[in-house]
């Protein structure tokens, strides 16, 4: 299933309790949203209208003829997509849509009102795949996508349709359609220009911090990072969107730690900035481990171009950074950049530089970025 992770606590004198949305807004002034990149939705559009069957019935008017009308067609449902939401958490407390049904004909040629179409918003980046998870209905990337997903029932014809020269009184009129329904599953995967990757505690929240003006959660143990978390990333005359996960751990595939269902939001990222703890005794290990974390999830998600960081390089003496960096380019013959998100300074800046120019080197080689659209 999704991640369903929030904090419905307030700390005060007499300790933690629990409280109520209104409580949280009235108590702290602001409003936590909860989390949740993956629901389940039932779906079912409008039935049509039936049609009418009645025959015209007015003074001196010998033969009137039928004129009943046609039913209204029943509402579709629509999802589309808005940058104003983030979270999946609405599906999970509303989990039933339905369309509304169209209006029945009526004499004297009365066409039934057709049923309002439902407009369902989700976050740009929701992909929504059916009830086997197999395949992919739509891909919303934009803000104001609209993709129809159900289609509403057709109204029913009335008697008046059915007239000719043989049949001038026709006694048949046709029930509505029947609304289309479906089960299917939402998946929010967000969309970033360059992943954070790496173990916990390696400084990736920090660095988001310090590069963006996200507030994430900071802290000196492992696991601070509990949802995914985006700040937009401006130097010199460029920007690009910057993505922080929790951190991955060995056999994360099997559950332990977070697990790594949150790779999902890696998958539309064109470039993985892999973040390393300097002062770790087993660098290359801490390295192999992620890797092999991200290939085990998706073989092309490993394939992603890399940048490989070694942070909390304030802990060392220079020296021992150098002999470090050293030793490790040559474990995995790639170049190494050292920095210190607590001490931010040109280092940072030449890092930031580097991402921008790999990236417009990427586009300018139309380097198809590998994403999958049924990888959930």
């Amino acid at each position: 299933m999704g991640y369903y992770l929030s904090i419905l606590i307030i700390i005060s004198e007499s300790g933690p309790k629990t409280c109520d949305y209104d409580n949280l807004r009235r108590s702290s002034g602001t409003f936590r949203v909860k989390f949740l990149d993956r629901a389940k939705a039932f779906l079912k559009a409008g039935d049509g209208g039936d049609g009418c069957a009645s025959f015209r019935r007015e003074k001196f008017i010998e033969y009137g003829g039928p004129d009943g009308g046609d039913g209204g067609n029943g509402g579709s449902i629509y999802f589309e997509g808005t940058n104003r939401l983030n979270t999946l958490i609405d599906y999970r407390y509303q989990p039933h849509f339905k369309g509304k049904r169209g209006g029945n004909g009526g004499g004297a040629n009365r066409h039934g009102a057709n049923g309002d179409d439902l407009v369902l918003k989700v976050p740009v980046g929701t992909q929504v795949l059916d009830e086997t998870e197999e395949n992919t209905l739509a891909d919303i990337l934009e803000e104001g996508q609209k993709v129809l997903i159900v289609r509403g029932g057709t109204g029913g014809r009335g008697n008046n349709r059915f007239k000719s020269s043989t049949n001038q009184a026709p006694r048949r009129a046709d029930a509505g359609g029947i609304g289309e329904e479906m089960t299917l599953w939402l998946q929010l995967k967000l969309i970033a220009d360059v992943g954070l990757v790496g173990m916990p505690n390696a400084g990736k929240s920090t660095f988001l911090a310090v590069t963006t003006r996200a507030k994430p959660k900071i802290a000196d143990y492992p696991f601070t990072t509990l949802i995914p978390q985006l700040g937009v990333v401006r130097v010199d005359a460029d920007e690009f969107v910057l993505a922080d996960i929790p951190g991955l751990i060995e056999g994360a595939h099997d559950g332990k730690g977070l697990g790594h269902k949150f790779l999902a939001h890696m998958e539309r990222c064109s470039l993985l900035l892999h973040i390393l703890d300097a002062t770790r005794e087993d660098l290359y290990n801490a390295y192999a481990t992620v890797r092999q974390e991200l290939e085990i999830y998706r073989r092309d998600l490993g394939e992603k171009p890399e940048i490989i960081v070694l942070n909390k390089c304030d802990s060392l003496e220079p020296h021992e950074v150098i002999k470090r960096r050293m030793v490790f380019e040559k474990k995995c013959r790639r170049r190494v950049w050292t920095i210190s998100s607590l001490r931010p300074d040109e280092e940072i800046v030449f890092l930031l530089r580097e991402i921008v120019a790999v990236r417009k080197s990427l586009l300018a080689a139309h380097v198809e970025v590998p994403v999958s659209a049924d990888a959930n």
